[in-house]
């Protein structure tokens, strides 16, 4: 969808005057789509990944939540960029300093799986 979008002229730079004028600043990009697209009003990434947390840590183990704790933390911070497949080698180095290659499967998994909580529907 964003590649459509920056294809058609709304690429990253409009997208992120738009969640400016909106306000949204602390938001995802999913919340100022969602906002011109339905008129819902955007929450923070804090509060999504706060969300997320009451639906998935039940289901995990302490060290899958803390290192899900610590990837929440960088994309509260930085924003969506942080979920991208490619920069979980780099978490985990940030979080870890080195992980045995049995073990990475498992976390992509993990860190693939837990992002569908961060988006699911929300009560209005």
């Amino acid at each position: 969808l964003l590649q459509r979008l920056a294809d058609a002229g709304f690429g990253k730079d409009q997208l992120t005057e738009m969640q400016r004028l909106i306000d949204a600043e602390r938001s995802d990009i999913f919340d100022v789509l969602e906002y011109v697209a339905y008129a819902v009003a955007p929450i923070s990434r804090q509060e999504r990944a706060e969300s997320a947390k009451t639906n998935i840590f039940a289901l995990l183990h302490r060290e899958q939540r803390d290192f899900l704790d610590f990837v929440l933390s960088k994309y509260v911070e930085s924003g969506v960029e942080e979920l991208d497949g490619a920069k979980l080698p780099h978490l985990l180095e940030l979080k870890y300093h080195s992980v045995h290659d049995g073990e990475v499967p498992q976390i992509r998994t993990t860190f693939i799986d837990f992002q569908r909580h961060l988006y699911e529907h929300r009560a209005a």
